[in-house]
């Protein structure tokens, strides 16, 4: 029984270690920064915390039907094969129009006003601080793309989970990227990963500011952080609101359906395109993650035109069908009357004119 204990105790200072020496955890906010955050009325007792109180913890009945479904759910919770990536058309992405290119799930690359703004460039294979745990990226690796990228004027993340904010990622990006745009507390992740602290400026909810011409904004999610077992709702979550001379533009983040998207849109709407997520949803994590109809009925509450569904197209982090979302999506567009795009991973849109439904849906 001894050698049992010891074995045991022996893992747990491994793990322990691991977990506070590697690098791909982060780092805490230091005392300085929770004592700044401790005057904002959404930190509370050391935690961010969201606007309205939201129930964050699964019951044990909870845990146990998820192993199930894990075990005997939908059989299509992965594609067959590897997805295709687009060629990606660099001379469009680097000319003076403003568009998108979209990497899967979340990732994008905005070119607006002649900048370049990559959001939650997460373009590394495995969701998860481990290559052997987690969810693998449907596509190829996609960090070779990063060599290829025209310098990125700023990066922008909603938060710090490990399918937004991408350890490998940051580090081959840190010297191309002038500027990164956080939540408040992401840049102790940042710094400890190498990237310049004059570099980087932290936003709370509501913080606006001028980029190179651009109007900055970060805005509400009704979500939760945290990259280890210990450090949860240590920094801050959110969506942005990006204006330009002739592109409005805003991304949601993660997060769950609440009244904080008519606020945003009678702050800061309307939008010419909306990036809404809803490609991870479950019943048992409702109020952190929207089933595609309430992307839709978000999209209409920010008073969005035209509209983008991500956190889908890359990962399976849920327990449906991998183009469930996408297809609820439509169904729901159509039903509402929402103008509604879905490019292929890789394919740059242009922003300029109206915005038409593809042809043909590529996921099919």
């Amino acid at each position: 029984m001894s050698y049992l204990f010891i074995f045991l105790l022996a893992i747990c200072v491994v793990v322990t270690l691991f977990i506070n020496l590697h690098p791909v955890f982060g780092r805490n906010p230091n005392s300085g920064q929770k004592e700044r955050y401790s005057k904002f009325g959404n930190y509370d007792n050391g935690k961010f915390v969201n606007q309205v109180p939201t129930k964050m913890d699964m019951n044990a009945f909870d845990y146990f039907s998820m192993i199930k479904d894990s075990i005997s759910g939908a059989k299509d919770r992965n594609p067959a094969g590897q997805l295709p990536v687009s060629k990606i058309d660099w001379n469009k992405i680097k000319s003076e129009e403003d568009n998108l290119t979209w990497f899967g799930h979340s990732a994008f690359l905005l070119s607006i006003d002649n900048k370049k703004i990559l959001v939650d460039p997460m373009l590394g294979p495995t969701a998860s601080p481990v290559s052997f745990v987690g969810s693998k990226r449907y596509s190829e690796d996609m960090l070779h793309l990063i060599d290829e990228m025209p310098t990125i004027d700023a990066v922008f993340i909603t938060h710090d989970h490990y399918d937004h904010l991408d350890y490998p990622s940051i580090k081959k990006l840190k010297n191309k990227v002038n500027h990164f745009f956080v939540p408040l507390g992401v840049s102790a992740h940042l710094i400890g990963w190498g990237v310049k602290k004059e570099k980087i400026t932290e936003l709370n909810w509501w913080d606006e500011t001028e980029f190179q011409g651009l109007t900055v904004a970060f805005t509400p999610s009704k979500h939760f952080s945290g990259r280890g077992p210990l450090n949860r709702n240590s920094t801050l979550w959110g969506g942005w609101v990006i204006l330009g001379d002739k592109t409005r533009f805003y991304t949601s983040g993660d997060g769950g359906y609440d009244t904080h998207f008519k606020e945003i849109g009678k702050k800061y709407g309307p939008f010419d395109l909306t990036l809404m997520e809803g490609g991870q949803y479950d019943r048992r994590w409702s109020w952190v993650h929207m089933t595609p109809e309430e992307s839709v009925q978000a999209h209409l509450d920010v008073n969005g035109k035209n509209m983008m569904l991500i956190h889908w197209g890359a990962f399976t982090l849920a327990y449906h069908g991998w183009t469930e979302p996408i297809e609820r999506a439509f169904n729901a567009s159509e039903k509402s009357g929402v103008s509604m795009i879905a490019p292929a991973i890789g394919e740059t849109v242009p922003l300029d004119g109206e915005f038409s439904i593809p042809a043909s849906f590529w996921w099919k």
